[in-house]
């Protein structure tokens, strides 16, 4: 539920990110969401693909559980359902035309190194379409890491969040899915999201980069009260809200690779029904 009072803000990179995304080499598709949360943007691919038979993923039992309400019979003839996977493990079952990550994978360490085995699970033609935070090195996250790493929270939190290696460059990720045989779109954005309310950016953070954090002070509620009031004290000083809301920048990195054979996609991997989605988002 905290993660989708920004449900705008975030599914935003998905769309930029499926703009992108070229022809795929079956009809009816068959798409995997690796990472599919809650299920709110894994409907965005039924919307592209109507025939799609999809299937979201995720080791969230709590997301998996809101993601079902869109499971069934997709308006376009297609179907969508969601089941749960560990992606430092998963392993398609069956060649894919397109395998999408959303904002994940920056929870999973080492993740390039399971580009190989997904490629080769693609079908020739197929995609492989990620987008991952960038942001690990802003005010949001280096704080949070800063004040984690303080004397008074060292014992309690030491090895509980991300550093700032979460991530690849883009350069990074265009060298490990060239290097597995795929032509490869990668890019950077910085969205300035201009977020409402008080203390708007501790919000967003609530339902994400704050997690580990709060799950391991959840045992002792005035500690994790503590922490928050802390690290609300920094953000506040480090985003500071204007008359119209808090902005928020946010850099995000993506990467579209497709695998070589099946049908021969649009110059720039971009379809024309893609660039019209694209433009009516916008």
């Amino acid at each position: 539920a905290q993660y989708l009072r920004h449900a705008g803000h975030r599914a935003r990179p998905f769309t930029d990110l499926l703009a992108r995304v070229p022809d795929l080499p079956a009809d009816p598709p068959r798409i995997a969401d690796l990472g599919c949360g809650p299920g709110n943007a894994t409907v965005l691919l039924a919307d592209r693909w109507p025939t799609a038979r999809i299937t979201g993923y995720d080791n969230s039992p709590q997301m998996l559980e809101r993601a079902r309400r869109y499971a069934g019979p997709t308006s376009g003839g297609g179907h969508l359902d969601f089941v749960p996977a560990d992606a430092r493990t998963w392993t398609p079952g069956e060649p894919l035309d397109l395998l999408v990550s959303n904002a994940t994978l920056q929870w999973v360490p080492g993740h390039a190194d399971r580009f190989p085995d997904w490629i080769d699970r693609l079908a020739p033609g197929g995609t492989l379409a990620l987008q991952v935070p960038g942001n690990f090195d802003a005010p949001s996250h280096r704080l949070m890491r800063e004040l984690a790493d303080s004397r008074r929270w060292r014992h309690r939190l030491d090895g509980v969040l991300r550093h700032d290696d979460a991530v690849l460059t883009p350069r990074g990720y265009l060298a490990h899915l060239t290097a597995a045989g795929c032509t490869a779109d990668v890019w950077e954005t910085t969205y300035v999201h201009l977020l409402p309310g008080e203390d708007a950016v501790l919000d967003w953070v609530k339902g994400t980069g704050l997690r580990p954090v709060l799950d391991a002070l959840d045992d002792d509620p005035a500690a994790r009260d503590a922490f928050v009031e802390e690290y609300r004290a920094v953000l506040r000083a480090a985003y500071p809200a204007e008359p119209h809301g808090t902005p928020f920048p946010f850099r995000r990195v993506f990467a579209v690779a497709r695998k070589p054979g099946g049908a021969a996609a649009g110059g720039d991997g971009t379809t024309g029904r893609a660039a019209d989605q694209a433009a009516g988002e916008r």
